[in-house]
């Protein structure tokens, strides 16, 4: 479904990606870990093409993108069939609930209103708000609004969501209800990239993981073999630090 291949990216001269190779089936959800610094953002950033890659292929559904040289009209075709939450959810405040998930149905994709409040309406549903749907994010909580941050990526129909530390700005009780829904969405099918420190999720939620350090794919593998054998000192290194965690 999503394969990327040798990603580079520098800024000035820092080299922040060195070469990174990714692959994501259908139904996958993929947990990028990594200390602080490791890249693990640039490459999200990169892949959904908010930065610009100094070297990389991209094979999405098939078709090959040379990533530091693609067209804004691929661009906004591969942007269609995909979707970005944010670490900090990136809602317009001057809007309700309702009227984030349904904006860019409307205005970026000429949806009819009424088409659009309903399935606006049925994102929030999905993700428990529906009862918020007139609050303005200044009404609602962390959680909330990261909830809201989801609804408004799965109203776009996406074949897969990009999560850059969803719940990074939340405290423990708030993250728990974040996590709760992108377990669902796990259950239910939904392919997912996500960068996270939340080491039960990537546990027990992702069936893939990929440790990253200085801007390389330190160690990829499914899971539970990750977490139970893992197969470099580094990686056992890193869970041993947070072995409180997990």
């Amino acid at each position: 479904m999503l394969e990327v291949r040798n990603v580079k990216k520098s800024f000035g001269n820092l080299e922040v990606l060195k070469g990174v190779d990714l692959t994501v089936s259908q139904g996958d959800v993929v947990a990028i870990l990594g200390p602080s610094g490791s890249g693990k953002t640039t490459l999200l950033r990169c892949i959904n093409f908010l930065e610009t890659a100094d070297e990389g292929e991209m094979i999405f559904d098939g078709e090959h993108f040379s990533m530091n040289r693609i067209s804004k009209r691929d661009v906004s075709r591969l942007r269609k069939k995909t979707a970005f939450v944010f670490q900090n959810y990136n809602l317009f405040r001057n809007k309700t609930a309702l009227e984030n998930v349904t904006e860019g149905l409307i205005v970026a994709r000429k949806m009819p209103k009424a088409r659009a409040v309903e399935i606006g309406e049925q994102a929030l549903k999905k993700v428990g708000l529906s009862d918020r749907s007139g609050h303005y994010p200044d009404q609602l909580s962390g959680g909330q609004q990261q909830r809201v941050a989801i609804a408004r990526a799965l109203a776009t129909d996406p074949e897969i969501i990009y999560f850059d530390e969803p719940t990074s700005a939340l405290d423990p009780e708030l993250t728990g209800e974040v996590l709760s829904v992108m377990r669902q969405l796990a259950d239910e099918g939904m392919t997912m990239l996500v960068v996270t420190h939340e080491m039960n999720f990537a546990k027990n939620v992702s069936n893939q993981v990929i440790f990253m350090e200085n801007g390389v794919v330190e160690e990829a593998a499914p899971s539970r073999e990750f977490f139970e054998n893992p197969g470099k000192e580094r990686t056992r290194a890193f869970l041993r630090t947070l072995s409180g965690e997990l």
